[in-house]
C-alpha cells in the first residue's frame, strides 16, 4: 500500500464520485446529494485538495467539436527518454503521455485535424524510435469516475 494513500470514508468517496462526474456542482447541491451540511462538505473538499487527492477541476471538451476529427494511439519502443519528453511537451497534438514497461516506452494519444497531420505527427515521433499507431473508432468508456481503491 502506498504511503500516499489518503484515508477516505464512504461520504469523501461519495463526494469525489458527484465531483468527477460533474465539478461544477454547488457547494449546495453537492451536500443534497451525499446528505451532509454545506459547511461539512466545503471542509471535506479542502481537505482532499490539500490531500492532493482533488487536483484540479477540468472542462470536458468534445475534440471533434475543436476540429481534431482523429484520435489515435501512438506506441513508442525504446527511446531517449529526455527528447521523447521534449518532444511531448512541444505538441499540443498529443493528448495523453505515458512513459510505459514493457515493450513499447511510451503510448501517447493524440488528437489530429485529418489524415495528413497524423502522418505529420507521427513522423515527428517516429524518427525517434519504432512506433506503431492506431486510430480510435470509438471510446465506449473513458474519464468515468474512479472509486478509492
Amino acid at each position: 500500500m502506498s504511503s500516499r494513500r489518503a484515508k477516505l470514508d464512504p461520504y469523501d468517496a461519495r463526494i469525489l464520485a458527484e465531483l468527477q462526474t460533474n465539478a461544477r456542482l454547488s457547494v449546495a447541491e453537492l451536500s443534497r446529494r451525499v446528505h451532509l451540511s454545506q459547511p461539512a462538505v466545503r471542509e471535506r473538499v479542502h481537505k482532499l485538495e490539500a490531500a492532493g487527492v482533488i487536483r484540479g477541476y477540468h472542462a470536458s471538451v468534445d475534440l471533434e467539436a475543436l476540429g481534431y476529427g482523429i484520435r489515435a494511439i501512438v506506441r513508442l519502443g525504446r527511446s531517449d527518454f529526455t527528447r521523447v519528453s521534449k518532444l511531448v511537451a512541444r505538441m499540443p497534438e498529443v493528448v495523453n503521455a505515458f512513459n510505459v514497461t514493457g515493450e513499447d516506452s511510451w503510448i501517447l494519444e493524440i488528437a489530429v485535424i485529418d489524415v495528413a497531420h497524423l502522418d505529420s505527427v507521427v513522423s515527428r515521433f517516429a524518427a525517434l524510435a519504432e512506433s506503431s499507431t492506431a486510430i480510435i473508432l470509438k471510446a465506449p468508456r473513458e474519464r468515468l469516475p474512479v472509486a478509492p481503491a
